[in-house]
């Protein structure tokens, strides 16, 4: 009896071994792989900033584009057309997203609910050129390229990122306050408007500021729809915008150095603005999500 048990025990202690290794190796691997990641992320930035830093100065950011051929200038026009183009996919995408994760996480039957977040999937996994390609044949073609063609192009981008970022928000909400507002006789609608929303809205906006850090640099779908280069501010949405994204293309074709040069120092602002944002928004969520469950 005593050889059956401990060659249970040895049995036992070499699958148990087995375990152990297998999951130091998963981990040394998945270790191996993050660092991976860092390190080209690294080398992006390094070989941005080497080639871009140069450039940056007060007046590189306030001063209008140069004409062809001559030095100086700067990016104003191109931070405004952004900011206008990417606050226009904002207004549509925000309102449709959150009321897209509230019909699945609060309203939706099963049956209703899969295909909307199958129509999510779908959504997030399409290539910004096809979006582009869309939204060029259903605003642009005939008409004329607008601010709001490509808003409404990264509205498209925004909307399955804003949807499903509320949705992981929503999950955070507890149940018990939903239920205490039930026990006191709320509707549903009014629970949500009332509870819910006001519960995740941190999580909600920090969400929104994820999918315009992706969205902002997206250049396709705004090369299709309101690509234009202009050396003076606009602001009038029913005409092309200049933008950082086309105009970092449009000098990357340019023979010239200066032109090259301008391209890197743009495309470093572009990304630090998504780094610094992302970081922010991630650091925020964190918190929000401590805050939230220890309610």
């Amino acid at each position: 009896m005593a050889t059956m048990e401990q060659r249970i025990d040895l049995g036992g202690g070499r699958k148990a071994r087995r375990r152990v290794v297998t999951n130091r190796l998963a981990e040394a691997v998945a270790l191996v792989a993050a660092a991976l990641a860092i390190f080209v992320l690294g080398i992006v930035v390094f070989s941005v900033a080497q080639r871009g830093a140069s450039e940056l100065s007060w007046g590189f950011l306030t001063k209008p584009l140069p004409l062809f051929g001559t030095p100086g200038g700067g990016i104003a026009p191109l931070i405004v057309g952004s900011a206008i183009i990417v606050g226009i996919a904002t207004l549509i995408a925000l309102p449709l997203g959150v009321l897209t994760a509230l019909f699945l996480s609060e309203f939706a039957r099963p049956s209703m609910g899969r295909p909307v977040q199958l129509t999510l999937d779908l959504m997030n996994g399409l290539p910004s050129v096809i979006i582009g390609v869309f939204v060029f044949g259903l605003l642009v073609y005939g008409h004329t390229q607008s601010a709001v063609a490509g808003g409404f192009a990264l509205s498209v981008v925004m909307l399955p990122l804003i949807a499903r970022s509320t949705q992981e928000v929503l999950r955070l909400v507890p149940q018990a306050q939903r239920d205490g507002a039930a026990a006191l006789g709320a509707t549903k609608a009014r629970t949500v408007l009332g509870i819910v929303i006001p519960s995740a809205l941190g999580g909600i906006l920090t969400g929104t500021v994820l999918a315009i850090a992706r969205a902002i640099g997206e250049t396709a779908p705004l090369l299709f729809t309101t690509s234009i280069f202009a050396n003076s501010i606009s602001t009038d949405p029913t005409h092309a915008m200049p933008n950082m994204p086309v105009q970092i293309f449009i000098w990357s074709e340019s023979p010239t150095p200066e032109d090259h040069a301008r391209a890197w120092a743009t495309g470093l602002i572009l990304l630090l603005f998504v780094l610094v944002t992302s970081l922010l928004a991630r650091a925020a969520l964190g918190r929000w999500r401590k805050k939230m469950g220890q309610v």
